[in-house]
């Protein structure tokens, strides 16, 4: 498995010399509450500091974010301790191969006392979705998610019916077992802004672990790890609208589709990064940009966010797979091989 490339506010700050940063205004108290999402989080989260960020910019760009790691690499208490951070309601599905589609979206219930079908809703009638191994779960109930993941509605007998907003999902998925779990379509992956990949931790890290566990830490109990919500749903849709209008050059987009364009003409690959690939990046990257100060997206902020954006969008062909090529191996390959705008 790679790593994940740590990006962090101050590495981006440091290497982006063109724009300077925009002056202070008032979105930065904003960008400021963010920061204190993150200092939230590492109350309980100790070394997945770029799988923090990458939840807080999917949740910046509105869009949706796939975890993948091995067991115990703190997947679910991550997306818990990001939802114990904001002020918004979450809840949590257990898939499993029974699962059904209205145990998810909802579905019509009979009263009997008033004598006609009313509609109960499911879970995904909340602002953070947390889908528990996604993979464990039969295409059928995955495909449900469809609608609720990219028009942020639920449709029910012949009625829509709006989601909350701001509305994200974040599903959890091990990568090493495949008894009793499904492939994601690719029309579903599709829907996931990122996919963050979680790793072991480095031994210091690891060690922070233990010592924290040996002093009283309960992941099941986060508020006596002094988790506090720090931030609101309308403080977060404002800070989505002004990512959303950070400004962006013709060069800079043109950029964007030739990385894209390179992946399709890839001779390890089978399936590039379609146009909404490329949508899907430059939104992410606005939202990187936005968070890290800056007033309009410069080349680095879009090499920042191509693995997380793209490393789940990319099919190899087979010869490659059975060579051990790997996804990320060739975008970064890739953001080698084309010309930098200047």
């Amino acid at each position: 498995m790679t790593n994940q490339p740590s990006y962090s506010p101050d590495d981006a700050a440091a290497s982006a010399a063109d724009p300077q940063p925009a002056p202070r205004s008032d979105v930065d108290d904003l960008r400021e509450r963010f920061a204190q999402v993150r200092a939230e989080v590492a109350k309980a989260v100790v070394g997945q500091d770029a799988a923090v960020t990458g939840l807080v910019v999917t949740l910046l760009a509105r869009g949706h974010a796939l975890l993948e790691g091995v067991p115990g690499v703190a997947k679910t208490l991550l997306v818990r301790s990001i939802s114990t951070s904001l002020s918004l309601d979450t809840k949590r599905v257990q898939f499993t191969p029974d699962l059904m589609p209205g145990d998810v979206t909802g579905s019509l219930v009979y009263d009997a006392k008033e004598g006609e079908f009313e509609f109960r809703e499911g879970p995904v009638f909340t602002n953070i979705l947390l889908a528990d191994e996604i993979n464990r779960t039969p295409p059928k109930t995955q495909s449900s998610l469809l609608e609720a993941m990219e028009e942020r509605q639920v449709s029910t007998d012949g009625v829509t019916r709006p989601l909350p907003d701001p509305f994200l999902v974040a599903a959890t998925m091990n990568p090493i077992e495949y008894e009793g779990t499904y492939t994601l379509p690719e029309a579903q992956l599709d829907r996931f802004l990122v996919k963050l990949v979680l790793d072991v931790p480095e031994r210091d890290t690891e060690v922070e672990v233990l010592r924290r566990h040996a002093h009283g830490f309960n992941p099941r109990d986060l508020a006596s790890a002094g988790l506090r919500a720090v931030i609101g749903a309308d403080e977060i849709m404002a800070a989505q609208d002004a990512a959303a209008r950070v400004g962006v050059t013709e060069d800079v987009l043109a950029y964007i589709v030739d990385l894209a364009r390179a992946t399709r003409q890839s001779p390890s690959v089978r399936v590039g990064v379609s146009p909404r690939g490329t949508t899907a990046l430059l939104a992410a990257t606005k939202a990187w940009t936005w968070l890290t100060g800056y007033s309009s997206i410069t080349p680095d902020h879009v090499q920042a966010m191509l693995l997380p954006v793209w490393r789940h969008r990319l099919q190899l062909r087979p010869e490659a797979e059975l060579e051990g090529v790997s996804v990320d191996s060739i975008l970064r390959s890739i953001m080698q091989q084309v010309q930098v705008p200047i």
